[in-house]
């Protein structure tokens, strides 16, 4: 038993802070590309009305432009094969995937970026360098490269 209970550090450590301020940046990407005029009025409409949610952007972060096996999706955006496949399926519905055969194995099928889906990967770039952008702007450069190169020696360790 804790005999002086004090769970303040539950606010403030690390992993919160990292889950945070990766929904904060995720809903200002997604914010900014609903109101990109090169994206298709479909897709921003639906990013406007909050029907594209931050695990959309697991396929939009990490879909390769040669197109990717579901599995290999989902181990690279750290989901089950059904979780991504659902959110494929929804993708595909909304114009921005497509599955197409896998031309090195003909039992297995790659999912590739439409045209649609590459208009919106190209608004994905532009939203994260702006939303990189005004992070750096409000906790300055200086801090904003240290938290980068810091992320990255953490995420590759």
């Amino acid at each position: 038993m804790i005999s002086s209970p004090d769970d303040r550090w539950r606010g403030g450590h690390l992993g919160r802070l990292l889950g945070e301020a990766l929904r904060r940046f995720d809903a200002r990407v997604l914010h900014l590309m609903a109101h990109d005029a090169e994206v298709p009025l479909a897709l921003s409409n639906l990013a406007a009305r909050q029907q594209v949610g931050a695990a959309h952007v697991h396929i939009t972060r990490h879909l390769s432009l040669r197109g990717s096996r579901l599995t290999e999706l989902a181990q690279a955006a750290g989901m089950s094969k059904q979780a991504m496949g659902d959110l494929v399926t929804q993708c595909e519905a909304w114009g921005l995937v497509r599955r197409e055969n896998d031309p090195l194995d003909a039992r297995a099928r790659r999912i590739a970026f439409t045209p649609d889906g590459l208009l919106w990967l190209d608004a994905f770039r532009r939203a994260v360098a702006r939303a990189e952008a005004e992070f750096a702007a409000q906790v300055g450069q200086e801090v904003a490269t240290v938290v980068a190169i810091g992320l990255e020696a953490y995420a590759q360790a």
